[in-house]
């Protein structure tokens, strides 16, 4: 399975990307142990178009067009369903043994994502009901993959229930 997270933003250097980054790079080196041949992140620039929907739109044709046609979508959207680190990692592992070739994570712009994509993500994630700022919404993103491969590989970063 290839894994990958499309956001709208900036990828230029800062706290949280390198956060982002550090994350990644940990996670990389479990993935291969795990049935994930692939860690990506792909950083779609802000549009500058003239209206929220007009620039929503083309965020999302630009994403859309990045990702594989059959990726199974995970919208992050304060809508979506908050879940554990556990659960988390239990789903990226039961994509994985039913054979899910891609999963995307999508992380719209400051405007949002629009429906079209939205409505096409098979999923949609929440980390809690707060608004978070997108840099760190993806950092928090990396770190959770993170911490689901730990999880289903039995490494103790997860310290979960030892208190």
């Amino acid at each position: 399975m290839r894994l990958t997270i499309a956001a709208v933003g900036r990828s230029r250097e800062s706290p949280e990307q390198t956060l982002c980054n550090f994350y990644f790079e940990r996670a990389r080196s479990f993935a291969p142990k795990l049935g994930i041949s692939k860690l990506d992140l792909i950083v779609i620039d802000t549009s500058r178009a003239a209206t929220p929907d007009s620039r929503m739109k083309e965020e999302a044709e630009k994403i859309a067009a990045k990702l594989p046609a059959s990726a199974h979508l995970v919208a992050l959207d304060e809508t979506g369903r908050s879940m554990s680190s556990e659960i988390f990692a239990g789903r990226i592992r039961r994509l994985a043994d039913s054979g899910t070739r891609d999963l995307a994570f999508v992380i719209g712009g400051p405007d949002g994502l629009a429906a079209s994509l939205r409505d096409r993500a098979e999923e949609r994630l929440a980390f809690g009901p707060q608004t978070w700022p997108h840099l760190l919404v993806r950092a928090m993103l990396a770190e959770q993959v993170y911490r689901a491969l730990t999880i289903l590989s039995g490494h103790p970063y997860h310290r979960a229930g030892q208190r």
